[in-house]
């Protein structure tokens, strides 16, 4: 049986694959800028730190916020298409929720739109927490975003696993003192993740639920 009391989840490329829909609402903003359609391979590599930063890979800082301006609004409309949970998510949140092991989520995808999208693929009654952009003034890797999720859960660094698919995820569980465990079925591959010291590395949320004792 797992030591862990408390698991964070990441959510885009760890427990959901909803490259599709971003990718999609790239395509309709930067048209409209006078600037190319992005490729899903350059959206996939670009997301992970919010979506500003994220933006930041596509459009001069000058024209920003007109970029934002023209995403949030497709996005909200066009978000709950084309994303589903990725292979061993449900019965990992299930395994661990059924076990007494704390279970929320921890992302630098927009908070609204993450609780939206687990409310939709029924994720959210395995989940303490969905915490995200906009919901405190920090994002991953600032340790502050972490301690404040441990805060809200009554959780304990040592006794808590954050889960994650990006540098991101890696570089916030050392800033707070949590190992991470990475999955390749995101953003990064598993000689990057291990670059970037990831604790344990897999290629799938089913093969880390047998390391976990619950698969």
């Amino acid at each position: 049986m797992t030591r862990f009391r408390t698991v964070l989840f990441d959510l885009d490329g760890t427990l959901i694959d909803h490259f599709a829909a971003i990718h999609r609402s790239y395509a309709h903003t930067l048209p409209q800028l006078g600037l190319p359609a992005p490729t899903l391979e350059q959206v996939r590599a670009a997301v992970g730190g919010g979506l500003e930063n994220a933006m930041r890979n596509f459009v001069p800082e000058s024209r920003l916020a007109e970029a934002l301006n023209i995403y949030r609004p497709f996005w909200e409309v066009h978000m709950l298409e084309d994303v589903e949970p990725l292979p061993g998510a449900v019965e990992l949140l299930c395994a661990l929720h059924t076990r007494g092991i704390v279970c929320a989520v921890l992302t630098n995808k927009h908070g609204p739109s993450s609780r939206a999208i687990c409310d939709h693929l029924h994720l959210t009654p395995y989940l303490s927490a969905i915490i995200g952009a906009t919901d405190t003034p920090w994002l991953k890797p600032q340790p502050e975003f972490t301690r404040y999720a441990l805060e809200r859960l009554h959780a304990e660094a040592s006794t808590t696993l954050l889960v994650g698919d990006s540098p991101f995820d890696v570089q916030a569980a050392q800033a707070a003192g949590l190992p991470c465990w990475a999955v390749t079925t995101g953003t990064h591959n598993a000689e990057e993740l291990r670059a970037a010291r990831a604790d344990k590395v897999f290629a799938s949320l089913g093969e880390m639920a047998t390391d976990l004792g619950v698969g």
